[in-house]
């Protein structure tokens, strides 16, 4: 049965022992496929991108979930002592299990993740049942805590030391398990270089789709960029959405 119109549901989960809070947005429709949110590192789940994929989404009847990972937002934890990859993957992946026991939504789920977000999507889906993922400038292994150690002069969280142990990474052995994925990047990121995006694309396996955006920047600040990312996600999700109901019925007729 049909809801009567879209609903904003406040959902906390646990991982690790940790209180994450999240926000699903859910459409007017019944048991809809969901699109699961990460932000970025120091973001949380109230980034504007995040939110206006989430409405554009429901606007196709899909359902999205944005939530903080642990130590950012909402969340539990003490940001430099709980940060790294495996955390948020672990995050990610007790997501996804929650949102498998909801009865709102359905089986069917997809991943987005803008900057180190997308590093978490792009680890964690081998090992779960995804049918798309939408990545924006995701960095596929740590070059910034490379050339910044600590991270700690990033300008949106001054102050703050991360264990370069635990933030170090490269995920390039794992992306050949990845597939049904867009890759959005911007030409001129200043935070994670286009040269990111093309490895990612060029080791991933097929259906893939890149899309470089000319003269784009980390925080996508142009406006047509980001209604250029809006119609693009949604038309990927919703098409690898199709394409898995309509192969379910065709081996289940």
């Amino acid at each position: 049965m049909p809801l009567k119109k879209e609903q904003l549901i406040d959902i906390n989960f646990t991982s690790d022992g940790f209180i994450l809070s999240g926000t699903l947005h859910l459409p007017a429709t019944a048991s809809p496929p969901v699109v699961i949110g990460s932000h970025g590192l120091y973001a949380n789940r109230n980034s504007p991108k995040q939110i206006a994929l989430a409405r554009a989404c429901n606007a196709l009847g899909i359902a999205f979930f944005r939530f903080d990972h642990r130590g950012c937002g909402s969340s539990q934890g003490t940001f430099e002592k709980v940060t790294s990859l495996e955390a948020r993957c672990t995050d990610m992946k007790d997501a996804v299990e929650m949102l498998g026991n909801r009865s709102e939504v359905g089986q069917a789920m997809g991943l987005f993740g803008s900057s180190m977000g997308g590093t978490v999507c792009l680890s964690s889906a081998p090992g779960l049942e995804i049918s798309a993922i939408v990545t924006f400038a995701a960095p596929m292994r740590s070059h910034i805590a490379e050339e910044r150690p600590g991270l700690s002069n990033c300008p949106s969280a001054p102050g703050i030391f991360l264990d370069a142990r635990k933030t170090n990474f490269d995920i390039s052995a794992n992306l050949s398990s990845v597939s049904n994925i867009l890759v959005i990047h911007g030409e001129r990121d200043e935070t994670v270089p286009v040269s990111h995006a093309e490895e990612i694309h060029r080791l991933a396996a097929a259906p893939k789709k890149l899309i470089i955006q000319q003269n784009g920047d980390h925080r996508m600040s142009n406006e047509d960029h980001q209604n250029q990312f809006i119609h693009e996600a949604c038309r990927w999700f919703e098409s690898k959405f199709r394409d898995g109901k309509n192969s379910t019925s065709q081996i289940n007729p």
